[in-house]
């Protein structure tokens, strides 16, 4: 089904109505989840932007059973809910398929949910967990998460002349999900339509736990215009700071291929948003962060490409 007319036929099960704001990622990359299978689906979302504003009692923007629930135990409670409809079917109660989707924003996901993450895809239930990143707690008033990279500007991690921006680097939450042996694992972003569908179209197809990390832009969170949330997403692919993958029972794909010799410096990307305006300034201390964020960048995309050549000797 991995073209937009196909996955437009597919009831919608996200509707208009919801409160995100103008540019909002999210509303994007649920069209693109939810329009990937035709089977129903049961969604669980951690507290965060996106539950907050497609469930303001007593509407809701959802057209599928939908379950808010903590913060951290978004996959826990959906891993419950598969083995309630595993039990049924084994009784001989319930016979329909049924797919599972299990939310939550970076920081319901790389920090606060990370332990119930863990445990479900360890225990190996047969449920999709999709990380929407914006790289902070943008529900809660932006502040720092384990997904916000060096040297930006949140409310916990603010720029000034003692410090600019956040000292610590971005965790790879993605590689961290790889180490537990998944037979599906993948990073994809709204700009990139036909990556992203193509991607939930085969995370539905596999049995078993998924996981999918999404890149969602926040355009108050960042700080840029309402209309370039898909040219954000797009430049966070061309720098290499979001690198196009997935990990197919050990094998590494790269499904946007970039080498380093062909990447946008990440000052480009940078320089576009009001979060890391403070590096903008040309002195050595803002040019030494820069220079930091790259080589991360690269030296994470020179292992992508090493993984790749080891597990996938087909890829080109």
């Amino acid at each position: 089904m991995a073209n937009p007319k196909q996955s437009a036929l597919v009831e919608e099960k996200f509707i208009g109505g919801h409160r995100a704001c103008a540019g909002c990622g999210f509303p994007i990359f649920l069209k693109q989840v939810l329009g990937s299978t035709s089977d129903p689906i049961v969604v669980v979302s951690a507290t965060g932007c996106l539950e907050v504003t497609s469930t303001i009692f007593p509407f809701s923007a959802w057209k599928t059973p939908f379950l808010h629930n903590a913060f951290e135990n978004s996959a826990a409670t959906c891993s419950g809910i598969e083995g309630a409809w595993q039990s049924l079917k084994k009784q001989g109660k319930y016979d329909k398929n049924v797919k599972f989707l299990a939310l939550g924003g970076d920081g319901g996901t790389y920090d606060i949910g990370l332990q119930s993450l863990s445990g479900a895809m360890e225990r190996r239930h047969d449920m999709m967990y999709v990380c929407y990143n914006n790289e902070a707690y943008m529900n809660t008033g932006v502040q720092r998460s384990g997904a916000t990279q060096f040297g930006q500007h949140t409310t916990t991690s603010p720029a000034g002349k003692a410090v600019s921006g956040k000292t610590q680097g971005s965790k790879n939450l993605t590689e961290i999900m790889v180490a537990h042996d998944l037979p599906y694992v993948a990073q994809t972003t709204i700009g990139y339509w036909q990556d992203a569908t193509k991607k939930f179209e085969k995370a539905w197809a596999i049995t078993g736990p998924k996981f999918v990390n999404v890149y969602s832009p926040c355009v108050p969170g960042w700080g840029y215009h309402m209309s370039q949330t898909v040219k954000m997403s797009k430049m966070a692919v061309e720098t290499n700071l979001w690198p196009l993958y997935e990990v197919e029972n050990g094998v590494y794909t790269i499904t946007f291929k970039n080498p380093v010799e062909k990447r946008k410096p990440v000052e480009e990307f940078l320089k576009l948003q009001v979060r890391f305006k403070h590096l903008m300034k040309g002195d050595d201390k803002s040019k030494a962060i820069i220079a930091q964020i790259q080589k991360t960048i690269d030296e994470r995309y020179a292992h992508l490409e090493l993984m790749e050549k080891a597990t996938n000797p087909a890829a080109k």
